[in-house]
């Protein structure tokens, strides 16, 4: 890292995959805001920071992404705390199993979603990231430096049957992000999207789902991939989306991000926006 007074937020921190991004910024000497609602989960985060010797550069705030207050409250706690803000990791997620605990095997339809469970997903996976991003960006222009990386989910669990809630909400803050970045575009602010590429072994997918979790992606592939993303290598890298498995530690780290990169979200598919009327 070029400047190693960086200060990042990581949401869903005490969840597996949040857990290792938070110990491999702490690693790199970047401050972190770690966001959850679990409070038991956040005294790990902070029990393993203790343990490295990094708990001065550790902040933990319990918060709620549900509530649409939570957001505020998050980037004012960190400013407060730190000075400032130069990093958004939207990492927090609901998982489908708080809806149906055998979803696995007695997949959800999406008539058995009420409203309410839809918004309570739309709210973390897609609005909550929204209103952070929006309250940190305009720092982050002024400063013509800043990091937005949101973790959505691979492509084929968007659409998966049992995923109505999960699936979309996700795929939503993956086309944010494209839009996000298109509109950041030349500021010094890229947003980029970090995926780890497959089912992961996280509290997210249940002992009786049936996997061996040996055989399932560690949370800690997401590590390497996010500290290129946030390094003066990768300043005009933007709109790209990350697969983490794909990662190949090996290689330098541009060559390494070419394997495991792609457009974010559809461009590929895409067909030609229409464009706005230009102004006289």
């Amino acid at each position: 890292m070029s400047d190693s007074g960086r200060v990042a937020i990581v949401t869903g921190a005490a969840g597996g995959i949040g857990q290792a991004l938070v110990k491999g910024l702490l690693g790199a000497g970047i401050r972190v805001a770690a966001v959850d609602r679990i409070r038991g989960g956040l005294a790990a985060v902070a029990a393993s920071a203790r343990q490295d010797g990094r708990e001065a550069a550790l902040l933990t705030i319990e918060a709620d992404l549900a509530s649409s207050a939570a957001p505020a409250e998050i980037v004012a706690g960190t400013r407060d705390h730190f000075g400032k803000i130069d990093i958004l990791v939207n990492n927090a997620g609901v998982g489908q199993a708080t809806l149906r605990p055998g979803n696995w095997q007695e997949p959800l339809r999406f008539w058995d979603v009420t409203p309410d469970q839809w918004r309570l997903f739309v709210a973390v996976h897609t609005t909550a990231p929204l209103a952070l991003a929006s309250a940190v960006v305009h720092d982050m222009m002024t400063a013509r430096w800043g990091r937005i990386v949101n973790v959505t989910t691979s492509l084929g669990t968007m659409i998966r049957n049992g995923s109505p809630t999960y699936g979309p909400s996700k795929a939503a803050l993956e086309a944010m992000s494209a839009i996000m970045a298109k509109d950041l575009d030349g500021s010094g602010v890229t947003v980029n999207v970090l995926v780890p590429g497959g089912v992961t072994d996280t509290p997210m997918v249940p002992q009786e789902a049936g996997f061996d979790r040996r055989e399932m992606i560690q949370p800690e592939v997401m590590a390497p991939p996010l500290l290129w993303l946030l390094s003066d290598a990768a300043a005009g890298v933007t709109g790209r989306r990350f697969l983490a498995v794909h990662w190949d530690p090996k290689l330098p780290p541009a060559q390494a991000a070419e394997k495991a990169g792609a457009p974010v979200a559809w461009t590929s598919i895409a067909t030609m926006p229409i464009e706005p009327p230009r102004r006289n």
